[in-house]
C-alpha cells in the first residue's frame, strides 16, 4: 500500500510539474541526454500496450508483468524529471 501511495504521489508530481512549458523543453532536453532511458520508455509502453492486446494470460505472468512495467515506467520518467528539476 505504501509503495502505491509513493507512486501515485510521484505521478501526481508529475503531472504538476509537466504544466510548465520550460519545464517540459527541459525534460525533453534530458531525454536527449539520456537516451537510452528515452528509449527504455517508449519500449515499455510498446510492451504494454502489446500484453493488454494480448489473448493469452502469458501462464497467469501477464497481469503482473503489466503492473510491474507501468510501475517501472513511472520511475524511468522520474529520473529524467528530477535531474531537469535540478538544473534549473
Amino acid at each position: 500500500m505504501k509503495k502505491l501511495g509513493i507512486i501515485l504521489f510521484t505521478g501526481l508530481i508529475l503531472v504538476c510539474c509537466t504544466m510548465q512549458l520550460t519545464y517540459a523543453q527541459t525534460i525533453r532536453s534530458e531525454a536527449a541526454n539520456h537516451p537510452r532511458i528515452a528509449a527504455a520508455i517508449r519500449e515499455l509502453e510498446g510492451a504494454i500496450a502489446y500484453m493488454e492486446r494480448a489473448p493469452h494470460g502469458f501462464g497467469g505472468h501477464k497481469a503482473a508483468a503489466i503492473r510491474d512495467s507501468r510501475t517501472a515506467l513511472v520511475e524511468l520518467r522520474a529520473a529524467p524529471a528530477y535531474r531537469a528539476q535540478k538544473d534549473r
